[in-house]
């Protein structure tokens, strides 16, 4: 196993046993073959806490600022249950306003183009999920410059990089991507109302050069026996390099 291999095991094994330490006795995590038998575990597990979002139109720097004002408000123990749960979330295509009556909703954005219902044990969300469809979005990300993005709350003046590997990425998977970076980080401490990010759009995380406190990663659809970055927010910047900038060589988006 290359070098890089070995840092991406590690970052996985990592969510691992941040989210559920007892799987660590269970599965050999040092392994590509134990991570994955213990992901499985997880998914296949019936009971397990998970959110469904239901979008009606999406726009990525707007998305990413509404999950976290989402996150920001979970209940501590609706969001440590969550957490366990590797922070499930379903992806459903629909209209929020016509379904306020029937379902209710933790969190709506302006002009209802998104929804989340509070974290709940998945047979709770049963109705709503046979009622909408999956959020099939299988169109590659558009190229587009890099964003700042003001996250609601008074200003802190603490500033992040946000990671998006596009090569290969459907918006329907970056939208798994990022949710899972975004409320983790939000639940786990990294950020706070009123942080900024800046959504980096790159071809490929390359290298981890970026100090990076939170890597999403996932096994290569061509190569099952590889894993790759797929997202990941860097460390807090300081305030002389925060904010957007056109270099996006730290990343190795070569």
């Amino acid at each position: 196993m290359s070098p890089l291999q070995e840092q991406l095991l590690d970052r996985a094994g990592l969510r691992v046993r941040t989210a559920r330490p007892e799987l660590a006795e269970d599965f050999d995590l040092g392994t590509l073959a134990g991570l994955l038998d213990a992901q499985r575990s997880v998914a296949a597990a019936t009971g397990e806490t998970l959110v469904v979002a239901v979008i009606r139109h999406l726009e990525l720097a707007e998305w990413t600022r509404a999950t976290c004002e989402f996150a920001f408000g979970i209940d501590p123990a609706d969001g440590a249950r969550w957490r366990r749960s590797f922070t499930r979330t379903l992806f459903l295509a629909g209209n929020p306003a016509n379904l306020g009556e029937r379902f209710r909703f933790a969190h709506v954005t302006p002009g209802a183009t998104a929804a989340w219902t509070a974290p709940a044990p998945g047979p709770s969300v049963g109705t709503l999920r046979r009622l909408l469809k999956l959020f099939d979005a299988p169109a590659a990300l558009p190229a587009r410059p890099d964003t700042l993005i003001k996250l609601p709350g008074a200003p802190t003046g603490r500033h992040r990089d946000l990671y998006l590997a596009t090569e290969g990425c459907t918006l329907a998977e970056a939208l798994v991507h990022l949710n899972h970076v975004l409320v983790e980080a939000v639940l786990d401490g990294l950020l706070a109302p009123g942080d900024r990010l800046t959504l980096r759009q790159v071809p490929r995380l390359l290298g981890l050069t970026a100090p990076f406190a939170a890597l999403r990663v996932v096994t290569d659809p061509h190569h099952p026996d590889r894993l790759k970055a797929a997202a990941g927010l860097t460390e807090e910047a300081s305030p002389r390099t925060s904010g957007a900038r056109s270099d996006r060589g730290t990343a190795g988006s070569g």
